[in-house]
């Protein structure tokens, strides 16, 4: 099929000295559908010019996934943009039917460049408009790629946080229902039963004001701390014993009063443990030292586990920070920081050589 380039706008402002040049230098190529025309990084050797057909202009993301930037028909024109910078082709285009494509070398491209201001100022006309609107839709199916990863990653740390206290709901139930239970023995599952639903409730608040990304309204009032430590490690030292893990207090607890929330700190202790049970496969122990200093109260958390790795030191408490774990992306410590700050406290993971994780939280007295 001839071409006429007249009818190509990018080549509207030539002479007709120009034109009859421009028919003499280019070379016509046939390609069926589904054939790739050029590939991305392969070598920017000229534009081409659609003489019959349709094709597709597509990039991979990130994620390798392909986003298509758009579907161009006969009598438009691509490849522009390696002839500009000289560089790799930064995108694939398809046939989407058979398709008739007119390619003209790179030079002759070039020399019309320098030979005529009108071609070069279309040509980054023309360029510039084609390039804000494939940014615009990269960055489109970029953010909505990323929106679907942080579905996933919500879900995988959901699932991740919630299996253990529905593991004590499920075994507590079988063994409810077990005709040896006694009266004493079923009220006790009932209480371990609502424990663990208030637990997932309390988790479920916390995902949801995290989510929402602003400073919770917090409402702190005087509480016995020794007794809130007594009560965590009494309700958290069963499930323990069941991984093998021993829960202990690593000092005296301290008979005063401190401005806190309860059930949202609580969260923090149980986040920090059930990570310090899941690094210890093969049993140990987690050890609670609480003691005065100046005018806060320092609570540790330490582990006999492998200790936090390297790589994931330096941004632990970012959201989805994490490393080796096969279930959990790492929001838990995000909300736990959250939940310490909206106290006015502070929480960090000190370096401990040779030993498990170290966790101290600060509190105001």
């Amino acid at each position: 099929m001839a071409l006429d380039p007249k009818s190509i706008r990018l080549f509207e402002d030539l002479s007709e000295e120009q034109l009859a040049g421009l028919d003499s230098s280019w070379q016509s190529r046939h390609f069926q559908v589904e054939t790739a025309i050029f590939k991305e990084g392969d070598p920017g050797d000229g534009i081409y010019l659609i003489a019959e057909g349709e094709v597709s202009i597509s990039v991979k993301m990130p994620n390798q996934q392909t986003c298509l930037l758009a579907t161009i028909e006969t009598g438009d024109f691509f490849g522009e943009m390696a002839v500009l910078d000289q560089g790799p082709r930064s995108a694939t285009v398809t046939a989407l039917k058979p398709t008739e494509v007119v390619f003209i070398p790179r030079q002759v491209i070039l020399d019309l460049f320098h030979a005529s201001s009108e071609f070069a100022l279309r040509l980054f006309n023309e360029t510039s408009a084609r390039l804000r609107e494939f940014n615009r839709k990269y960055v489109e199916e970029l953010l909505q790629a990323e929106r679907l990863s942080l579905v996933g990653r919500f879900a995988r740390s959901i699932v991740h946080d919630f299996k253990n206290p529905l593991n004590v709901i499920r075994l507590a139930s079988e063994f409810g229902i077990h005709s040896g239970a006694d009266e004493t023995a079923r009220r006790e599952i009932h209480e371990r039963i609502s424990v663990q639903v208030d637990r997932l409730s309390d988790m479920i608040n916390e995902l949801l004001e995290f989510t929402r990304g602003d400073r919770a309204e917090v409402v702190l009032s005087p509480s016995n701390y020794g007794h809130f430590i007594k009560n965590v490690v009494a309700e958290l030292g069963a499930e323990a014993i069941g991984k093998g893990v021993e829960l202990e207090l690593g000092s005296d607890l301290p008979d005063l009063e401190l401005s806190f929330d309860p059930r949202r700190l609580k969260h923090v202790f149980h986040n920090l443990i059930a990570n310090a049970l899941d690094a210890m496969d093969g049993g140990g122990k987690v050890t609670i030292t609480v003691r005065k200093k100046d005018n806060r109260l320092e609570t540790d958390i330490e582990d006999t586990g492998p200790g936090v790795h390297p790589d994931i030191a330096t941004r632990l408490f970012d959201a989805f920070a994490t490393y080796g774990k096969k279930q959990g992306t790492g929001l838990g410590l995000s909300i736990c920081q959250k939940i310490v700050h909206d106290h006015h406290g502070e929480i960090a993971a000190l370096p401990n050589p040779g030993k498990g994780a170290l966790f101290r939280i600060l509190l105001p007295l």
